[in-house]
């Protein structure tokens, strides 16, 4: 009998509809389950072909569990170590080698010294920074944030010099993003799971919560969502995340990626709406067991992006970026009339901050 478990933590409705979802397709030889977890020892199998990671990014232990987990054969999902490895900047600066659309950033060191350093251990770097090239290039209002950060912890609005400066100096040891801020026309949230099943929300950041997935906004043009599809496919297949999201904030006509380094995204009911829910429920118990038939004991199950792959065969890291294409792409709906949206709308204007990084 083989295995899928889910590890997760404070969310409640996904977990427990994944493990009903999977049991109700009765596979052969094939259960669902909450992952239990009572010893690691090294090199030893936690007795699992699959688990899906819905929480290791704030929990070391478990990301240490998963990584010996997955030496033993478990697939993970997502790539315990290709996690731990990525971040916000590096995702921006792929996304710009491939041709893809993204809010100028640029990166700035901690405002304090991290622990056990001191200013000799920062003796290649230029003081003051080259601060007016790098405002010059991010332009006023930004954005700043964590570089590997999430849950809009630590995002400030940038309105100025002064504002940074006052700003930075709150953000202690943390290695910041400055990011031009992308005054938006439409937002896009995307689901993409095995880098091939896509699901396409148009959504409202600022809308009361229960309206900022089924929105009623006029639906999108094919031209954009075909290339929405095309850019969500790209940047997952690069890196090679199994279940992820891609946010895009579309000026004039155009779709920037906004934040793309969501390997554990929310899938709350009452977050994204039934469904949505419904299809990413469908969509990750399908991919599971897929995943499942598939896993060999004591071989490497996970899946590797395109760039970590091509490094390895020491081709060009960067090709022609054709993504595959995607097995099926479907639309979120929208559940109220547009006259709705007018009235809850906020009157401020549109723009849009550094995406956060989802859990």
């Amino acid at each position: 009998m083989k295995k899928i478990g889910i590890l997760f933590g404070q969310e409640n409705s996904f977990p427990q509809a994944f493990v009903d979802r999977i049991n109700e397709k009765a596979e052969k030889n094939i259960s669902a389950e909450f992952v239990r977890i009572d010893k690691i020892m090294q090199g030893e199998p936690l007795g699992y072909s699959v688990i899906v990671d819905r929480i290791s990014q704030d929990v070391p232990f478990y990301r240490a569990s998963l990584k010996n987990a997955a030496i033993t054969g478990t697939a993970v999902i997502n790539n315990p170590f290709w996690w731990s490895a990525d971040e916000k900047f590096f995702n921006n600066a792929l996304a710009v080698k491939l041709g893809i659309p993204v809010p100028k950033t640029a990166l700035l060191p901690s405002k304090d010294h991290p622990n056990g350093t001191t200013d000799r251990s920062f003796r290649n770097l230029a003081f003051p920074l080259d601060w007016d090239a790098i405002f010059d290039y991010v332009g006023f209002p930004a954005y700043m944030k964590p570089f590997d950060g999430g849950g809009w912890r630590d995002v400030y609005k940038i309105s100025d010099r002064q504002d940074l400066w006052d700003k930075f100096a709150q953000t202690n040891q943390l290695v910041m993003l400055l990011q031009e801020e992308i005054v938006f026309d439409d937002y896009f949230r995307c689901y993409c799971i095995g880098s091939k099943h896509v699901r396409i929300m148009q959504y409202e950041p600022r809308n009361p919560h229960h309206l900022r997935y089924d929105h009623g906004k006029a639906p999108a043009s094919k031209k954009m969502l075909d290339t929405i599809t095309k850019y969500v496919l790209q940047l997952n297949q690069y890196l090679g995340y199994d279940f992820n999201t891609v946010e895009f904030a579309v000026r004039d006509g155009i779709p920037y990626a906004i934040d793309f380094c969501n390997p554990a995204p929310d899938a709350e009911v009452t977050s994204v709406g039934q469904d949505n829910f419904e299809w990413v429920v469908e969509t990750a118990a399908t991919y599971a067991i897929e995943r499942a038939k598939a896993q060999k004991d004591d071989s490497d199950n996970l899946t590797w992006g395109q760039y970590v792959r091509a490094s390895v065969a020491g081709s060009p890291l960067i090709t022609a970026a054709k993504a595959t294409k995607a097995k099926n792409v479907s639309v979120s709906p929208m559940d109220h009339a547009i006259e709705e949206e007018v009235k809850l709308r906020p009157k401020k204007a549109k723009s849009v901050s550094m995406k956060k990084a989802e859990k």
